[in-house]
């Protein structure tokens, strides 16, 4: 019997990287972000209605979040993995001149969503004993840089709520990751510079950051593990950075 995966933000970056990954490996997805559109595309791509469902859905709606879950149809709706992928950045600026409206939506988002989305899937894979969160962090959540300030806190949330969902499962098979990537070249930076893309593409400029799809790679591996094995946290980087802090070496890729 196949498995089936929920992934929040779906409709690009991550979130579609890991659903293409996913269906290789033979799992129904269950795909939500704010794109309808993008999320059918997908949908066609990768199966169709018989491997598919996808959701309308903004993470940082308590009562959506809830009542689209509560929802799915029979087929879809015992999760064995949720990947809780929906997440932005807002602005670089530094805390004093940072818009409180850029950091309520952080935080609306990076945690609340998370939060909603983990309480809403939770329950059904703790009566069950089976199942598998993995929350998508940020080296930024370990790791400071100008402008970071809410962004990196609330990665650093993500990285805290992930260690203590793992304590509060200590007895059942529900396993917990939380993977944290570096630098990478998705729609990231166009959201965080909010559609200015010459800015967005000054931040990748002399650089190879990572892919959409090497993080999907390391998401089914953590997903793949014998059912014994919890991989706690995995933190990556491009070889073009490092820290000191969060350097990036511009230069001829490698």
């Amino acid at each position: 019997m196949s498995k089936t995966a929920l992934i929040t933000g779906a409709s690009s970056g991550f979130g579609a990287a890991c659903a293409r990954a996913f269906a290789d490996q033979g799992w129904k997805l269950v795909l939500a972000a704010r794109r309808r559109e993008a999320l059918e595309q997908l949908k066609e791509e990768l199966g169709g209605d018989s491997r598919v469902f996808c959701i309308t859905l903004d993470v940082r709606d308590r009562e959506a979040v809830s009542a689209a879950f509560a929802s799915l149809p029979a087929q879809f709706a015992d999760i064995d993995l949720l990947l809780n992928n929906a997440g932005l950045a807002l602005g670089l600026g530094p805390a004093h001149q940072a818009s409180l409206d850029d950091w309520e939506t952080m935080v609306d988002t990076n945690i609340k969503g998370v939060m909603y989305c983990t309480r809403a899937i939770l329950p059904g894979m703790v009566a069950r004993n089976r199942g598998h969160v993995i929350n998508i962090g940020s080296v930024a959540g370990s790791w400071p840089y100008p402008g970071g300030n809410v962004y990196g806190a609330s990665k650093a949330f993500v990285q805290q709520f992930s260690r203590n969902l793992r304590a509060d499962l200590l007895g059942t098979a529900v396993r917990v990751t939380n993977i944290e990537p570096g630098m990478a070249e998705t729609e990231f930076s166009k959201v965080r510079f909010k559609g200015e893309d010459e800015k967005a593409h000054r931040v990748y400029a002399g650089t190879e950051p990572l892919q959409g799809e090497d993080i999907a790679e390391i998401v089914a591996w953590v997903a793949s593990v014998p059912q014994r094995v919890n991989i706690n946290s995995v933190e990556v980087m491009s070889v073009c950075q490092a820290w000191g802090p969060l350097a990036v070496h511009r230069g001829a890729a490698g």
